[in-house]
């Protein structure tokens, strides 16, 4: 699609929606000379120079990426009239944009019943999901592996609730007999599984530990902020294809947080989160004497923490969502791509005498290091900021992360390397540009030439 004539068809579609409401006269204390708007302007890009390329495949670092063409212009469109998913008062049409959006949403984890809505990220979708859980188990706290999320711990904090850190396996995955000691004490309410940490992109075992969580009536809330919309390659064929017994299991979910900023192609910030049993609603109920007026039905605003939100992110969404559905022929082809690009970088990292894969990626996300002589803790950590920094540097730049591995997960996974050091930085390479598939031969290239002079 070519995004500069629907950037200029937004601007057009709104000014004749606005003509139908008849002439005024824009009042003068908000009028700009367009010599110093364009002298302000170049100041503002020449600023946004200084930005790492999160558009260009040669960027494979950190969770970032360019939203799709059609949530840039359908949340520009709506920014333009500027509504309030708050209250329908605020933003009729967007809010019915929410629901379907969310609707869809729904479906594609596999819940009958639900609900939900759009938050701006998922540090507040996490927190509203906590809140219900500290509502409905008052008392007792919440259990999370030791490499999900830091907003649970934090959140928990500012809930007043406990928060259970339970050990990791090999992968990265929650470890579910050490769940179970801590279930058995009895001050858990919920646990956390997440498909998908942010760190490794591991997935917790989600269809083992739900009969677990029912035997001590705990409940289940999946944190796939990150990898949520992976379930749409569950049981695929072809070597992107995941098993699909964690993914179909989310479906029993109590609540689920996904980001459609994120692998969902949207714009900061989109997060949503949805409760399998709607009648959870009741833990948010409140009034506000000037906002919802207009309508008898369910505000939007009366089932959130938040108040004011940009009905803009729900249009973005709506928009993508109509033309790239959440379906394994539609979003689910650009999230294969990336798989495939993982698991394609993994094998030329395996064969490869400069680097080493940390694990064996999950889902898009690859970890590695490179290989020193001798193998130890303090050298990988020095070898993998030379190559960060250097990388970053010269006429053919890649732009990666890293990612603090600590002593005993990294010897799980490498007994041969001495352990010298608490802990130690490895690289870590997000993949979710689905454009990644063609260029992993490249990065390849340039971080094993790099690795070999670090």
């Amino acid at each position: 699609m070519d995004l500069q004539h629907w950037l200029g068809r937004a601007t057009e579609a709104v000014e004749d929606w606005a003509d139908t409401f008849g002439p005024y006269r824009t009042h003068p204390s908000l009028a700009v000379d367009d010599a110093r708007f364009a002298s302000a302007y170049a100041e503002f890009t020449e600023r946004l120079v200084d930005n790492y390329p999160f558009f260009h495949p040669r960027y494979a670092g950190q969770m970032l990426k360019p939203p799709h063409p059609a949530a840039v212009v359908g949340h520009l469109t709506a920014m333009l009239i500027n509504p309030n998913n708050h209250a329908l008062d605020g933003g009729p049409a967007t809010a019915a944009m929410e629901r379907e959006a969310v609707a869809r949403l729904a479906a594609m984890f596999g819940y009958d019943t639900h609900l939900g809505h759009l938050t701006t990220s998922g540090t507040i979708a996490n927190l509203e999901a906590l809140f219900v859980a500290r509502e409905l188990h008052p008392g007792r706290g919440v259990a999370h592996s030791a490499d999900a999320h830091y907003t649970h711990g934090r959140m928990c904090h500012v809930l007043g609730m406990r928060s259970h850190s339970v050990r990791t396996d090999a992968r990265g995955r929650m470890d579910l007999d050490a769940l179970e000691e801590v279930l058995r004490t009895g001050e858990v309410g919920t646990v956390v599984l997440t498909t998908g940490t942010t760190g490794l992109g591991a997935v917790d075992p989600v269809h083992e530990a739900l009969p677990l969580a029912e035997r001590h009536g705990v409940r289940v809330h999946v944190d796939a902020a990150y990898g949520g919309f992976f379930t749409l390659l569950a049981g695929a064929d072809g070597p992107e294809g995941l098993p699909p017994e964690p993914w179909r299991a989310i479906a029993r979910a109590d609540s689920v947080v996904v980001d459609p900023h994120k692998h969902g192609l949207q714009p900061y910030g989109c997060g949503a989160v949805l409760f399998r049993d709607p009648e959870v609603g009741r833990f948010y109920l409140h009034d506000s004497p000037y906002t919802y007026f207009t309508s008898s039905e369910l505000h939007l605003g009366e089932i959130s923490l938040e108040c004011s939100r940009a009905g803009a992110a729900a249009a973005g969404l709506w928009l993508t969502l109509r033309l790239l559905p959440p379906t394994p022929e539609g979003l689910g082809r650009v999230l294969a791509a990336g798989r495939r690009a993982a698991l394609g970088w993994a094998e030329l990292i395996e064969a490869s005498d400069a680097l080493e894969l940390y694990q064996p990626p999950e889902l898009d996300i690859v970890t590695y290091f490179p290989a020193v002589e001798p193998a130890s803790l303090t050298g990988v950590d020095a070898a993998s900021a030379r190559v960060l920094a250097d990388g970053m540097t010269g006429p053919d730049p890649v732009f990666l992360s890293t990612f603090t591995a600590g002593r005993e997960a990294f010897t799980a996974r490498h007994p041969k390397v001495t352990a010298d050091a608490d802990a130690a930085r490895i690289l870590r390479s997000v993949l979710m540009k689905p454009e990644s598939e063609d260029y992993v031969p490249h990065l390849h290239d340039r971080v094993e030439r790099l690795a070999r002079t670090s």
